[in-house]
């Protein structure tokens, strides 16, 4: 897919990514968005999305420009692109998407089956970023297109780390360092550097977790109380569940915080055994095989019952499954 061919005759495009923007939600949305307002001097480009974390915001270049507060006085975009999501969690954006004269769904979680007119979702991707990359004329890119796609990339593979990382995705991070910026600071102040308080509710979160299944699942839980108590916010939450899968012999992690009364924002992580994005997807939330997530309206025990149940569930079916192979082989 060549976004130029979607969009080249479009006077007003709009870019949303979903709710609780991440690192690569927002890479890929400001990617697009420096890409089309040079690409396109004459077209009228509006990004919008919710709040993210300050240390994306220092280093996102063009954050200013971005419309948190979601307004606009377009009253139907020639095409509008949504990015690392379906439609569903474009939160006060939906409306522009759905009113869209050209609906374009860019995206690669597993889950998203495409909700736009026109839909690029690839899976084996590392990244949404990975896929604006390709989709754009890569002769057009310059520093602030490399830093805003770089970023995305570094977040979704855990600096290179998670298994969707390919030659591929390294090829591409590559090309875009060749132009400058320091990656060394970026990926320290994205994502290593952490506040007081965020090392405070990291190591409030470590202290309680529990494990579970002889040591194979490892769960921890932050109420509203404790919140308030340090006055975090949900984007301090970022990052502990990934330090909870880190724990030895731990093949999944399960991390969840109030962000009303009892109603709790899930993540989840697994080392590829247990697939939770499909344990997500069965509360209304997505993802990926290893990553995944949800937000659900029940006490937190009934929560880690119900997805222990679902990780013993696959687990079983996956031990017949090894069962019944042997039996073949023999």
């Amino acid at each position: 897919m060549k976004i130029l061919d979607e969009v080249r005759n479009a006077k007003t495009i709009g870019i949303g990514a979903h709710v609780n923007p991440d690192g690569d939600a927002i890479g890929a949305c400001m990617g697009m968005y420096l890409f089309l307002k040079k690409a396109l001097p004459g077209a009228r480009v509006d990004v919008f999305s919710g709040d993210f974390k300050e240390s994306l915001k220092k280093n996102i270049p063009s954050a200013d420009e971005i419309r948190f507060d979601y307004a606009t006085d377009v009253q139907q975009y020639d095409a509008f692109i949504c990015l690392d999501t379906a439609d569903d969690r474009l939160g006060a954006a939906q409306d522009c998407f759905l009113h869209a004269a050209k609906k374009i769904n860019i995206d690669h979680h597993v889950s998203n089956s495409g909700c736009g007119d026109v839909n690029y979702i690839e899976p084996k991707a590392s990244s949404t970023s990975e896929l604006v990359f390709e989709a754009i004329d890569e002769k057009m890119i310059d520093e602030p297109i490399a830093r805003s796609l770089y970023i995305g990339i570094v977040t979704d593979t855990g600096v290179f780390k998670y298994s969707n990382t390919s030659e591929r995705t390294m090829q591409i991070a590559g090309k875009l360092l060749n132009y400058g910026f320091d990656q060394t600071t970026l990926i320290d102040e994205i994502f290593y550097q952490k506040d007081y308080v965020q090392n405070q509710i990291l190591g409030r979160a470590l202290l309680e977790s529990m494990l579970f299944r002889d040591g194979t699942c490892i769960c921890s839980v932050i109420d509203r109380r404790t919140m308030d108590f340090y006055q975090a916010t949900p984007m301090d939450m970022d990052g502990i569940v990934s330090q909870l899968m880190l724990t030895t012999g731990v093949k999944c992690a399960i991390f969840l915080y109030e962000v009303q009364p009892l109603t709790f924002k899930v993540s989840l992580r697994s080392n590829g055994e247990i697939n939770v994005a499909d344990i997500a997807s069965f509360y209304g939330g997505g993802g990926h095989v290893r990553a995944a997530g949800c937000t659900v309206n029940a006490p937190y025990h009934d929560i880690i019952n119900n997805i222990s149940d679902s990780i013993d569930i696959q687990l079983q079916r996956a031990e017949r499954k090894n069962r019944a192979a042997s039996v073949q082989a023999v």
